[in-house]
C-alpha cells in the first residue's frame, strides 16, 4: 500500500437530510442521504448522551444511569451542528450532547 493510498478520505458517515421533532417532542424521525429512515425517542436519545458529564473521557465508560431517564422526557429544541451533528435541549435540563451523524446512525431505529 502507497503513502497515497493510506490518506486517501475513507467512505464518508451517512449524513440526515431531513431531521423532524414529533409536536410533543417525544420524538426524532430521521431521513438519510440514502433514501434509510429511522426514529428515536427523547428517553432513548438522552440515554445515548456522548458528553463528558454523561460518559467518562478518558475510560469511555457511561457516567449516566440511564435508568434514572424518564420515559415522557422530551426534546424542547433541535439544533445542528454545522454539516456532522445535532445537540438537543432536553426537558431534564440537559443541553451539552452533541451527536453526530454518525451516532444517531446507530442508535435510531429503521421505519419504513
Amino acid at each position: 500500500m502507497s503513502f497515497w493510498d493510506r490518506i486517501k478520505p475513507s467512505t464518508p458517515a451517512a449524513t440526515a437530510t431531513d431531521t423532524r421533532l414529533s409536536p410533543d417532542g417525544s420524538r426524532l424521525e430521521l431521513t438519510w442521504d440514502d433514501g434509510a429512515r429511522s426514529a428515536a425517542t427523547a428517553q432513548l436519545l438522552r440515554q445515548q448522551c456522548p458528553c463528558a458529564a454523561c460518559v467518562d473521557e478518558w475510560t469511555n465508560q457511561r457516567t449516566l444511569d440511564q435508568t434514572k431517564v424518564p420515559a415522557d422526557l422530551r426534546v424542547k429544541q433541535l439544533q445542528q451542528v454545522g454539516n456532522y451533528a445535532l445537540t438537543f435541549a432536553f426537558s431534564d435540563g440537559h443541553t451539552t450532547g452533541i451527536y453526530p451523524w454518525k451516532l444517531l446512525r446507530e442508535v435510531t431505529q429503521p421505519i419504513s
